[in-house]
Parts: C-alpha cells; structure tokens; sequence
C-alpha cells in the first residue's frame, strides 16, 4: 500500500489532505483515484488507514478509516554523527531512520571539511529532514528521527544529558564489542538500556583530543572489525548492532 507522510498537527480531523510533495506524487506518480486505500504517517508514532475522497488537481482529499498509535521503540538512539563530505549525510539519515535512530545529532568535528554557516544550516537541517521523511515512506516507520542543527561535540557535552548507555565507534586498541557493553548493562540493571546513543567521527576519525573529552564524558569504545571503514558504512555498522542487541 502507498505511504505518505502528513506531521501531526494536519492528522487531527477524520479528514486528512495531501498537498504540494505529496499531493504530487499522489496525482501525477501513483494517479491515484477516487476509493484508493493509502496510509499516511504523521513521524510521531501514528498511522492512518485511508481512502481517497477527492483528487483535485492540486490537492488530495483522503477519509481516515482506521487510527494505529504504535508504542515507542524499545530505546531511544542518539545519533551523534560528524557530518561527512558531500551527500553522504542524506544517505546516513535514510539508513538511520530504518534502523530506528530517534535523534541525529550533526557534529561539527575538526576534521569536518564541510562549510556550515546559519544559512545553509537551516537549509541543511530542512534537506536531511525530508531524507527521513522519504525513509519512513518506504519502510514504514511511524516514527520520524529528530534532526538538530550542526554543532561542535563540545557544545552537545556542555548540555550534559545522560544515556543508559553512552557509545563511541573507535579505532582504539582499548574499544570491545558492543555486545559485552549490553550483557554487563543487562547483568547490573536487569533490563536494556532505555537510552543510547553511539559517537560516529569523520573520515580521519576524532582528533585524540576529541576523542579524550567524548570519552571523558562516560562513552564507551566500540570496535567494528579490523578494517577501517568509510563514515557511512561505519555507523550503519555501528546502529545494526545497536539495532540487533536492543531487540534481541
């Protein structure tokens, strides 16, 4: 069934419209028509069966038959990333909201090359959040990640906020895997972690002294193999894990 997202303050009523991005798709990709059963997501853990009741030609009408509200996901993710060169960051943002991450974090890190002024934040921000959008409409996830504006690691520690279990993907000899992190959470509390959230650098890795503050803030070293892998391929490596011991 076709998928489109609406945000929560437009899925109040039992009538529900689809206008510009989606409406576009709705008429001139799928043609959708008159009785068509769609389901829209509002990203806050709400789907909505629906059926077309009107197809203009710039908007579309739709009747909500059914209401789902799922449960949060077993723990939060926070997705602490250095932003990489080029589109990459668009591609993190799709494999992260598949993967379950509720907050993504874009690091500005020394060794970040890209250039981000308050313009081009915004427009960036705006940008990656429709990646996340296009993400949940193809997998079918009712929740959408938070986004936040690019900051430097110093400025997120200087928040002081607290995870069950805080993470960082290292290349350091001391890092184990991130399995023994959640069996020794497990042993001590008896539960998994409510919250995590896992550190991913950028290509060239954390400057040490980057590294020293964020492992001074409590994360704990990762290790992800041998190999030294490209940004993308290392925090799809790290949340598939994250993914697999929260759900296991």
């Amino acid at each position: 069934m076709h998928r489109f997202y609406l945000p929560p303050t437009e899925c109040k009523t039992a009538t529900v419209t689809l206008t510009d991005r989606e409406a576009h798709h709705a008429l001139h990709v799928l043609r959708l028509q008159r009785g068509d059963e769609v389901t829209v997501l509002n990203g806050a853990g709400d789907e909505f069966l629906c059926t077309v009741a009107d197809a203009a030609k710039k908007t579309v009408q739709l009747t909500v038959i059914k209401k789902t509200s799922h449960p949060s996901l077993p723990a939060g993710i926070t997705l602490l990333q250095a932003l990489p060169k080029g589109k990459l960051m668009d591609s993190i943002v799709q494999k992260a909201t598949e993967l379950g991450v509720g907050r993504i974090i874009p690091l500005l890190t020394e060794r970040v090359v890209a250039h981000v002024d308050n313009e081009s934040a915004a427009h960036k921000v705006e940008k990656w959040r429709q990646a996340g959008i296009e993400a949940i409409k193809q997998c079918g996830s009712p929740w959408l990640p938070e986004i936040e504006t690019p900051q430097a690691p110093k400025e997120f520690l200087a928040r002081k906020e607290t995870f069950d279990l805080p993470l960082v993907a290292s290349l350091q000899a001391n890092a184990s895997n991130a399995g023994i992190y959640f069996q020794e959470f497990k042993k001590r509390n008896n539960r998994i972690p409510k919250s995590v959230c896992i550190w991913v650098g950028p290509e060239g890795d954390f400057t040490p002294e980057e590294y020293g503050f964020i492992a001074a803030s409590g994360a704990l070293p990762i290790n992800l193999g041998p190999l030294v892998l490209r940004v993308d391929t290392a925090t799809v490596a790290s949340l598939a894990v994250l993914n697999h011991e929260l759900n296991s």
